[in-house]
């Protein structure tokens, strides 16, 4: 699969708002057959929520209710060095996400695929870091033991997924979801550049695959186009207009054949009531527009890009989602139709 067959395709965030993991898979597989991605699905249950969906078997780790956190009180040692273990071993197979996590995984594993690729995605270890606590509510993140554990962690989840979804397709695409690099740099987050990177790079090194990371909200983006990702994914219907302020780290990124995924498609109920496929692609033009008048061509833009929802569909109806969905299919034939050269 090269690169270029990729070009303009449709794929999926993560989340959708189902509660039967078939009828997630059903639309999916009927929507974005070249790139499917297995649905999340947290209305299911708290497990299935992004931040507990990968913590089966991380050390101290306790879910209690709607909670999930690290207790420090027990004694980590152990299982800190069969993490290590794991990890030095590469013994993927013993960092699954079961189906209690992951419904809408498994059943994708079973239906009957024959895409181009197919896409999977884990919460990345900044997010992941940032959002579990341990039982003082401080966040593990910035423990120096537990954020390198996390991201060996995060890196054999990552593994093992890209390895069961090689059943499908050997073309796999894991994106790194980072939500919270939005709030990088604010005073509520004290990480620096290089921590990020660093833990970044030690998921990314789990996949074999083409590698993106998805952050919803504006962040400097100058830091993950830095890292050895592939695909960058971004909120382009609410926040396109701040990538255009990092126009020399877009074009070295590109110029390397990396991959702009345009969120352009609102993940707001009433937003998607109110776009049609003919809007949407006017906004996405007027922002590769913007970064090609700063010196990053269109050209290359248009052939080295996917398009995606602005972010994971789980919030809205089940009606709504499969509207988004369908607009976003007709983006990209419109997309694929005005730019993209066949062969």
């Amino acid at each position: 699969m090269s690169r270029f067959e990729l070009s303009g395709l449709p794929t999926a965030v993560g989340s959708m708002p189902h509660i039967d993991p078939k009828e997630a898979c059903s639309l999916v597989a009927r929507f974005l057959p070249e790139i499917p991605a297995w649905p999340q699905l947290p209305k299911r249950a708290f497990l299935e929520n992004m931040y507990a969906q990968f913590s089966e078997g991380f050390p101290g780790v306790v879910i209690e209710d709607d909670r999930i956190y690290v207790d420090r009180t027990k004694d980590l040692d152990q299982p800190l060095e069969q993490l290590y273990a794991s990890y030095l071993e590469n013994k993927i197979e013993e960092y699954g996400v079961s189906p209690d996590y992951a419904a809408g995984l498994h059943a994708f594993l079973d239906i009957e695929l024959s895409p181009l690729a197919v896409k999977g995605q884990v919460t990345g270890p900044i997010s992941w870091g940032l959002t579990i606590t341990d039982q003082e509510r401080r966040s593990i993140l910035y423990d120096d033991t537990l954020a390198d554990a996390l991201a060996k962690h995060l890196r054999l989840k990552a593994a093992w997924q890209e390895m069961k979804l090689k059943t499908i397709s050997p073309n796999t695409i894991i994106f790194v979801d980072e939500p919270y690099m939005a709030s990088f740099g604010s005073a509520f987050v004290s990480i620096s550049r290089e921590q990020v990177i660093k833990l970044l790079e030690e998921v990314f090194s789990g996949i074999s695959g083409l590698k993106g990371t998805h952050c919803c909200g504006n962040t400097d983006w100058s830091v993950l186009l830095s890292t050895s990702l592939d695909i960058l994914n971004f909120d382009a219907y609410n926040y396109g207009y701040t990538v255009a302020l990092y126009p020399n780290e877009v074009k070295a990124f590109l110029e390397r054949g990396g991959i702009l995924a345009w969120g352009i498609v609102p993940n707001d109920e009433k937003a998607v009531l109110g776009e049609t496929a003919k809007s949407l692609i006017d906004r996405l033009e007027e922002q590769i527009g913007a970064l090609d008048r700063k010196g990053v061509s269109f050209r290359l833009q248009t052939e080295q890009c996917l398009v995606t929802p602005s972010c994971g569909l789980g919030s809205t109806s089940p009606e709504a989602a499969a509207q988004a969905l369908e607009l976003l299919t007709e983006v990209s034939k419109e997309l694929r139709k005005r730019y993209i050269r066949e062969g």
